[in-house]
């Protein structure tokens, strides 16, 4: 255990082995800090944070501040970060909004200087949010998904598995999984993912079959219920039919098409 002498630790955190903690830094009573974590200089982990193994958390980082919601009143919530997660420069994460709620990052994340999770924000495995990503209140991100620099997500927006949002973007509807959105647009959807489902080992088959299903919904003139309708019979199983499973879930409506595609 590497703890620097200018560090405060409140007594009742929780300390796993192996630790790093780095000058300044401060971590409150009902901390919990899994094994092998790396905290950097002027970190400050507040109540009910909990980190989870081999996670690497930068300078000037803020995990588990009261959220930003004028109706909070003094409960018990939490922020729980995942396995092996890095997060950078002065990444705001707050804690859940209600009593029993949390804020919660997956395993294998990756957040990027000045990122901010608003409460009760969830991200799957493996996400990465560029430098300057906001995402609002109980926005839930899929795994793998991918957040450019500087986006907007508005409060209670899905982002679906493997979808990538482009820079400089403002979202305040749902995003298909294994769509892309344009960069400096608002709910526009640019096309599939294919890069990253091509890196994430779908076969050919599976991404013909997603690429079918999208054009049913973005290209068929249908609207979306009518084109839901179609997904569910033509895809009933494999990575396609989440279109549907995703669209029924959906309380925001779904971002449109921008410019034309090939996709």
């Amino acid at each position: 255990m590497k703890i620097h002498p200018s560090a405060v630790l409140e007594t009742g955190c929780e300390l796993g082995i192996n630790i790093e903690l780095g000058p300044y830094s401060v971590v409150h009573a009902g901390v919990q800090i899994g094994d092998g974590c790396q905290i950097g200089a002027h970190v400050v982990l507040l109540p009910y944070t909990r980190l989870g193994p081999d996670c690497r958390i930068h300078s000037g980082a803020v995990l588990g501040d009261l959220p930003q919601d004028l109706s909070f009143t003094p409960v018990v919530s939490r922020v729980e970060i995942g396995a092996r997660c890095i997060l950078r420069e002065h990444v705001t994460v707050h804690r859940g909004t209600k009593e029993g709620t949390a804020t919660v990052v997956g395993d294998d994340c990756y957040l990027m200087a000045h990122c901010h999770l608003a409460h009760n924000v969830l991200l799957g495995n493996r996400v990465i949010l560029a430098n300057g990503a906001l995402l609002g209140g109980y926005v839930e991100v899929g795994d793998r998904a991918f957040l450019s620099g500087n986006v907007t997500i508005h409060q209670f927006v899905h982002i679906g598995r493997l979808a990538m949002v482009g820079g400089l973007s403002g979202i305040s509807k749902d995003v298909p999984p294994f769509c892309t959105t344009e960069p400096l647009g608002l709910n526009r959807i640019a096309g599939l993912n294919t890069v990253g489902l091509k890196r994430a080992g779908f076969t050919p088959e599976q991404r013909l079959d997603i690429r079918r299903a999208f054009k049913r919904l973005y290209h068929s003139g249908l609207n979306t219920t009518q084109a839901v309708e179609r997904l569910r019979k033509e895809f009933p199983s494999g990575p396609a039919s989440e279109f549907v499973a995703f669209i029924e879930k959906s309380t925001r409506g779904l971002c449109g098409l921008g410019r034309e595609t090939s996709e």
